[in-house]
């Protein structure tokens, strides 16, 4: 054939690639879809073939579970409301000892308040004060306050209830000295003896004794140097006093200190004690 030979050629057949570019189409986009569905989507029967469901797994036999044991019924005292507890019976009374027979009681009293107490050199209280069950006999009780002198008896108790009163504006005074008396004509000797309600000498020479009230007395003195304690009757007779058992005047100044004390609590207003 010549070149200029215009006759048109067969054009070419083109459906099979048109055919194949649409397969290669399909398949990306259902690859496409595949990546991007949402996880455990079921494929559409377009999409993946059905499964066959898997045959249900065997379910295992339970061992039979024994019947639990029924529970002890419980206590008849824990079914029931605790009993409220009663009150423990008061203690009795304690029953004081009975009283010796033979026990005495004693009552120390005083005529000035806050006095101590001492029975037997013992402290027991403030008087008045009571001390029981004590054994019969003799007591010495000394008490003491301030502002005033110490006072002191001795006293018997007996059986059953004694009471002392202790006055300490109370003047007590009985007490006695031996002496001997020397005058122009020899001597004789004897007791002085004072108390409450004067001072008296005892001899056997009457002409020297006397008996005198504190205030028929103009002169009572002791001089520790000479030996000798002076008395002196107002406007009357003059005795000088010596101790006649000792060479010293100790029991003579004794004598003449108990006896001025007195007095001059006499003078104060004590009360004298007979």
């Amino acid at each position: 054939m010549s070149v200029f030979d215009e006759t048109p050629t067969e054009a070419p057949n083109r459906t099979p690639v048109i055919v194949g570019g649409l397969v290669v189409l399909l398949l990306i986009g259902a690859g496409a879809w595949f990546l991007t569905r949402a996880p455990g989507e079921a494929p559409t029967a377009a999409t993946a073939p059905a499964k066959a469901p898997r045959p249900a797994a065997p379910v295992p036999e339970t061992a039979a579970v024994p019947a639990p044991e029924p529970a002890p019924a419980p206590a008849e005292t824990s079914r029931r409301a605790a009993a409220p507890r009663k009150a423990p019976a008061p203690a009795p009374a304690p029953v004081a000892p009975a009283p010796k027979a033979d026990a005495a009681t004693l009552t120390v009293e005083s005529d000035v308040p806050g006095a101590s107490v001492f029975v037997d050199r013992e402290f027991v209280g403030i008087a008045p004060v009571t001390l029981k069950d004590l054994a019969p006999g003799s007591k010495r009780i000394n008490l003491s306050v301030e502002g005033y002198e110490g006072v002191q008896r001795s006293v018997d108790i007996v059986p059953g209830d004694n009471t002392v009163t202790m006055r300490f504006r109370e003047v007590r005074l009985n007490t006695s000295v031996g002496v001997a008396h020397k005058h122009g004509m020899g001597g004789c000797d004897g007791t002085l003896r004072a108390t409450i309600d004067g001072l008296s000498y005892e001899t056997r020479n009457k002409g020297d004794a006397f008996s005198l009230k504190y205030e028929q007395i103009e002169t009572f003195e002791v001089n520790y140097l000479e030996k000798n304690l002076k008395v002196k009757q107002r406007g009357g007779k003059t005795w000088n006093f010596t101790d006649k058992a000792a060479a010293n005047a100790d029991k003579l100044f004794v004598f003449h200190r108990d006896v001025s004390a007195a007095r001059e609590k006499l003078a104060k207003g004590y009360t004298a004690a007979r």
